[in-house]
């Protein structure tokens, strides 16, 4: 009976197409689990891909919004020290009309002291006008040496002032807000 069984065509045929078949199912739930994970990686793919697309747009209008602020910016600096320039260049015009009117009116004057009162009237206007514009002498003499202030262009030994006071400015030193503008060239007290 077993070789009945086994060489029976019809058996050997019937195994042969369940191997198949059960090949088939496998390799199809294969396919199909294959097909579903591309799928999830398509579809995982595409949201990065918009996240990328997304976030490019986002980088590329804040480069741009960048540089329309620095243009912005350095448009903004130009207009201040125009402004600046000019608002100084009319302070500066009234002294500048003082001196012609002081230069006319000393032609005919043979007095001295006419010349000199007319000298200090446009150094007070011209000094005035520069303090109006933010202009601060810096306070220098009987002070103690600041180099951030000051520059010691002399010592001299001396025990009538304390050591590192500045006993003599040679030049006035200015000033705008914080920012030295000029420091004061000064002499300053050395021990004897």
């Amino acid at each position: 009976m077993s070789h009945k069984h086994i060489n029976n065509p019809f058996k050997k045929h019937s195994e042969d197409e369940e191997i198949k078949e059960t090949e088939q199912v496998e390799e199809t739930g294969k396919s199909e689990e294959i097909k579903s994970e591309t799928d999830e990686l398509n579809s995982e793919f595409d949201k990065l891909k918009e996240d990328y697309d997304k976030l490019n747009n986002q980088y590329l209008r804040l480069a741009a919004d960048f540089d329309n602020f620095r243009k912005r910016q350095e448009q903004e600096r130009e207009n201040l020290l125009k402004f600046g320039m000019e608002n100084t260049m009319k302070k500066m015009l009234e002294v500048l009309d003082n001196f012609e009117r002081g230069e006319k009116a000393l032609e005919n004057v043979d007095d001295c002291e006419k010349v000199k009162e007319s000298f200090n009237l446009v150094h007070k206007q011209t000094i005035d006008a520069l303090t109006k514009l933010g202009l601060e002498q810096i306070d220098a003499e009987n002070k103690e040496f600041d180099p951030n202030l000051h520059e010691a262009v002399m010592r001299t030994p001396t025990d009538e002032h304390p050591e590192n006071t500045v006993i003599a400015v040679l030049q006035k030193g200015y000033k705008i807000g914080d920012k030295v503008l000029r420091p004061a060239l000064v002499n300053v007290a050395a021990a004897d």
